[in-house]
């Protein structure tokens, strides 16, 4: 969502759209020629990385926005937030299968046929809804069947609970269920708050920022113009729901404490104490983010200042993974709204002198110091959202897990300061054994083209940007929409994306969704190295094993990998626990730490294979 550059020149912006229509000239530092040259230069060369071959692959979706919200009559609202995707073994073949999510149409699962190829399956399944304004999804197997259920949020439709029949197909139960909601969500989650099997559910809202007038061609609910409109829109709290293990839910948002302050956007759920008790950390897109400690008995305590300190102030993406191999899990966020300071009209790749990969101390940016307007005009905004200096930071932040028990920013240190940040997708890509990041990045028409970030971890606390040398920019045709909007050239832009071994290689791949585009598959294509990974299965704790550690100790080095719950925006990631080592070839033992309490281990396990663990059996099974 674009923060203007002030309220003053909010109003120049809307003045100019309004007069020159879709005529706004986007520049670019390099041509398209040039760009569509480098791109069929990296798709032909055998070079590590990855290669883009969605359409090679099966995968034909396409996110369409709304024309009358975001394309020439482009306003500032959520719908530029675009739609997720889901990663999950629907069907329970071995194989990680693709759900998206769509605007302006269906949506779409695409079923792996195990070989890293697909075929499209929406309508055998009954997934496609396409009567509502869709966001995110999550796979959960909330009744621990065996087969993962489908949550699926929406802008203003009402969110649907999906059964998984276990024959291909999902039925809708969601008034069944207890979870009927219509407002205006954004990410849901499932896990288990309360350690008792079953998978409970939290949904982060935001505000009520469209009005009343339905479009019911469209299916949706005309948004807001104006920020200074937006910043008035009266916020929408979290949902928390109990899951009574019956097939059924119960609100207890009000009991719990994570109602929390509005527009809240990601979801991170780790267990930040160890206390054996998942905690939730929620961003907010305007303001501080919340993390919550949990208590133990169905309540949860906001330590946010005493545990993090300074949040990122406009923050979308969160993720809790171990960036420096101690066994500790620390927290990454990026905040894509203090990047909004620039305006649309400025290349933002080579026509502004201002640094875009620095922390400022406003969220006007460099313009904060450049006259005295400017500050009145962010007091202003500071005054509408309800926003303090001393809470938040302006720019991405990385929290360390220090030995402690205490969190240290070091995202300036670890080179993680990114700009138009939207998503999180985490992962060993390189297999080097060190988990790398990538960022969907860039905002769209009418702003121009920024790069997505591949940043890979370079093994002593700091990162890399690679994404150019390793096939993930400049994008797939170019850096413009095949379309124009308005007759002019459009910039592509990601907003989110899932990790998955999908073709059973021991290397991590990579699926975008993409605004007002079509989706991107990444092919893993870097230097096998080794590798090993774990499918877990509770028993007594959930069958998800959401929240389960896995760690390796190799001797001298730690390793530790989360089964996670849905998060990073939008976006849900595979529950296969993935290690990448590089050229390490022995492992001392794994240990798992359950849900439930119960610790298991595994001495010196075979490398390069895949493992079927279940809950307090004494033996593993290799699954290839």
């Amino acid at each position: 969502m674009a923060l203007p550059r002030s309220f003053a020149s909010l109003l120049a912006i809307f003045t100019l759209i309004a007069v020159v229509g879709s005529g706004i000239a986007l520049w670019v530092g390099r041509s398209e020629t040039s760009r569509s040259n480098d791109e069929a230069h990296i798709q032909e060369t055998d070079d590590p990385g990855f290669r883009e071959q969605a359409r090679q692959a099966g995968i034909a979706f396409h996110m369409d926005f709304l024309p009358a919200e975001q394309g020439a009559n482009f306003k500032i609202n959520l719908y530029d937030h675009g739609c997720g995707v889901a990663v999950a073994d629907y069907d329970g073949d071995g194989h990680d299968d693709v759900y998206f999510t769509n605007q302006l149409g269906e949506n779409a699962l695409y079923r792996n046929n195990g070989d890293g190829t697909f075929t499209d399956v929406t309508h055998k399944a009954g997934v496609a809804v396409g009567d509502r304004v869709c966001v995110a999804a999550a796979f959960a197997d909330y009744d621990n069947d065996g087969y993962p259920d489908l949550y699926v949020t929406s802008t203003r439709g009402g969110n649907i609970l999906f059964h998984n029949n276990a024959d291909g197909t999902f039925t809708d139960v969601t008034r069944r269920a207890g979870l009927v909601h219509v407002g205006h969500s954004q990410t849901a989650a499932f896990f288990d708050y309360d350690n008792d099997g079953y998978l409970d559910l939290i949904v982060t809202n935001t505000a009520k920022w469209t009005s009343d007038p339905y479009h019911s061609a469209a299916h949706y609910y005309t948004g807001t113009q104006r920020f200074s409109d937006l910043t008035r829109c009266p916020v929408e709290h979290n949902l928390l729901y109990h899951n009574k293990g019956d097939g059924t839910f119960t609100d207890v948002t009000e009991a719990s404490g994570l109602k929390g302050k509005g527009w809240g956007g990601d979801v991170a759920v780790f267990d930040y104490n160890e206390d054996g008790h998942l905690d939730v950390f929620v961003t907010n897109m305007f303001g501080a983010s919340q993390l919550y400690r949990n208590n133990g008995d169905g309540s949860f305590t906001d330590v946010t200042k005493e545990i993090l300190g300074r949040t990122s102030f406009g923050a979308i993406g969160s993720k809790a993974f171990d960036f420096n191999n101690d066994g500790r899990l620390d927290l990454f966020i990026v905040d894509m709204h203090s990047d909004m300071w620039l305006p649309y009209w400025i290349d933002p790749r080579g026509d502004t002198t201002d640094d875009l990969t620095k922390k400022y101390s406003h969220v006007l940016g460099p313009h904060y110091d450049r006259g005295y307007r400017a500050a009145l005009e962010e007091k202003g905004l500071q005054d509408a959202v309800h926003f303090r200096y001393e809470d938040v930071v302006f720019g991405n932040t990385l929290f360390k897990k220090l030995p402690s028990g205490k969190f240290a920013e070091v995202s300036d240190k670890a080179n993680l300061e990114t700009w138009w940040p939207w998503g999180i997708a985490v992962g060993d890509f390189d297999n080097n054994g060190y988990e790398d990041i990538y960022i969907s990045s860039g905002m769209g028409y009418p702003y121009g083209h920024w790069p997505n970030a591949l940043m890979m971890n370079n093994g002593n606390e700091t990162f890399t940007d690679r994404a150019i040398p390793f096939g993930v920019e400049p994008p797939p045709g170019g850096i413009y929409l095949a379309e124009n909007i308005g007759g002019k050239r459009a910039a592509r832009s990601s907003r989110c994306a899932a990790v998955a071994d999908f073709d059973g290689d021991g290397r991590l791949d990579l699926v975008v969704n993409n605004f007002n585009d079509r989706a991107f598959y990444f092919r893993n294509r870097f230097v096998q190295k080794n590798w090993i990974a774990f499918r877990l299965t509770g028993t007594k704790s959930n069958r998800d094993a959401v929240g389960a550690l896995v760690m390796l100790d190799l001797g001298a080095e730690k390793m530790v990998r989360q089964v996670h719950a849905a998060g990073g925006y939008l976006s849900q990631s595979s529950a296969i626990v993935h290690f990448g080592l590089g050229d390490r070839t022995d492992i001392e033992r794994v240990d798992i730490h359950w849900p439930s309490g119960l610790r298991e281990r595994i001495d010196h396990p075979a490398i390069n294979a895949r493992y079927h663990v279940t809950e307090g059996r004494q033996q593993s099974e290799r699954a290839g």
